[in-house]
């Protein structure tokens, strides 16, 4: 063997070492390997470009995107949300009680999943069930901790031949800064870096491992979806776990499908929402009030991990907390994304008239996005009406053209 080719695959061998050790590293303890601080990071006045790599490189085919979309996760995580524990591997659903509904036309469960270490995490969860053998779609939404969804809503989605599931987040983690004697946060002490938001992500997730062990679910149609803070918790749960097919913030603002860079008057913005909810984000995360330019990502980032799953997003004119124009901005930077993975009539938008909630217009536009998608019904609407349609871009990047 000759010095050069020895040398050459020593360097390799070495090299190859080295990025096991950093990669075990990284999952073994995510928090413990920061990225970049604000201070070694360039401004970026205008919304990240999602189709360049770290390196300056640019995405050119769609296997790119997956290298692509895995280095946005990673920033993502590292520098918004937190790192979230693997899947628990272990949920239980215990059967606390189930009764049909004659005016509903449904059977409805009330259970409660047990997970994590020794069994110690906990969320309720109710299913109402349209009549009939299935698989039936569904509709998984953790916003239980503030009631359960209207009457007039469940009829509707149990009509559409949808199962609801509802769960309790806030039974996950504690919707609180001192939260770390429940849930998660109790059960896998400080083993992770995670907001509160991510903590619901995985919650998300947990419920999807039950659903999927059901017959009556149709395991290809999983809808995620939450409002407000929970509409945050759903689109990000929606861009981790790759089970779900459709995943729907609604009135999410910033922090959700908002965004950071692009925040007028009278919105939630990023100093706002860490200053009133610091516990939602990874702790250092805070580095970036004043600095919104230098945050190498934008909620368009964490909407493109969706991407080439279904991804609509439910809005009110009147909610402007919840900052129709940046909405607006990620929606339209995002499709960049769905349209360079031939996916673009799997990303819409909502908007309604009124304030913040989610309603039955809400429900209803959600319905016929998901009739469409899975069943390819005609809407009697349309999913790409802006709601600010004079408003500029905030990007100058388009999506390259996908080589083969």
């Amino acid at each position: 063997m000759s010095t050069a080719l020895f040398l050459n695959l020593r360097h390799q061998l070495l090299a190859a070492i080295a990025l096991a050790l950093i990669t075990t590293m990284t999952h073994a303890a995510p928090a413990s390997v920061p990225p970049p601080g604000v201070d070694k990071l360039p401004p970026i006045p205008e919304l990240p470009d999602p189709f360049k790599f770290n390196d300056g490189s640019r995405v050119r085919t769609k296997a790119d995107w997956e290298k692509r979309r895995a280095e946005i996760k990673d920033l993502v995580l590292g520098y918004e949300y937190g790192h979230p524990a693997p899947p628990a591997g272990n949920v239980v659903a215990k059967e606390l009680s189930s009764k049909d509904d004659e005016t509903l036309h449904a059977t409805v469960k009330q259970l409660v999943l047990t997970m994590g270490p020794d069994h110690k995490i906990s969320t309720k969860l109710e299913l109402t069930i349209p009549a009939g053998k299935g698989p039936f779609p569904v509709i998984v939404k953790g916003d239980l901790c503030w009631g359960k969804v209207k009457p007039e809503i469940i009829a509707e989605v149990i009509k559409r031949g949808y199962v609801l599931a509802e769960f309790d987040r806030t039974d996950i983690a504690a919707d609180k800064a001192d939260n770390r004697t429940t849930g998660v946060y109790a059960a896998y002490g400080d083993q992770y870096d995670w907001g509160c938001l991510c903590a619901w992500a995985w919650g998300f997730g947990r419920v999807v491992d039950y659903l999927v062990t059901q017959d009556i679910i149709d395991q290809s149609k999983i809808i995620d979806t939450g409002h407000s803070r929970g509409g945050k918790a759903a689109l990000l749960a929606g861009g981790l776990d790759e089970r779900v097919a459709l995943t729907v913030p609604n009135g999410s603002g910033a922090g959700g499908a908002g965004c950071f860079r692009v925040a007028p008057p009278k919105t939630e913005t990023l100093e706002i929402v860490i200053t009133h909810f610091p516990f939602w984000f990874q702790p250092n995360f805070n580095q970036f009030i004043g600095h919104v330019d230098q945050l190498p990502i934008d909620q368009h980032d964490v909407r493109a991990l969706v991407a080439p799953r279904a991804l609509f997003t439910t809005d009110a004119h009147g909610d402007v907390w919840a900052n129709a124009p940046g909405t607006q901005e990620t929606y339209l930077a995002t499709k960049e994304v769905f349209d360079f993975l031939g996916a673009g009539d799997k990303i819409g938008l909502s908007y309604r008239q009124g304030g913040h909630e989610q309603d039955a217009e809400d429900f209803a536009a959600l319905l016929d996005f998901a009739d469409q998608l899975f069943f390819k019904k005609t809407p009697a609407r349309k999913f790409d009406v802006l709601p600010v349609p004079d408003a500029p871009k905030h990007f100058s990047w388009t999506a390259p053209k996908a080589e083969k």
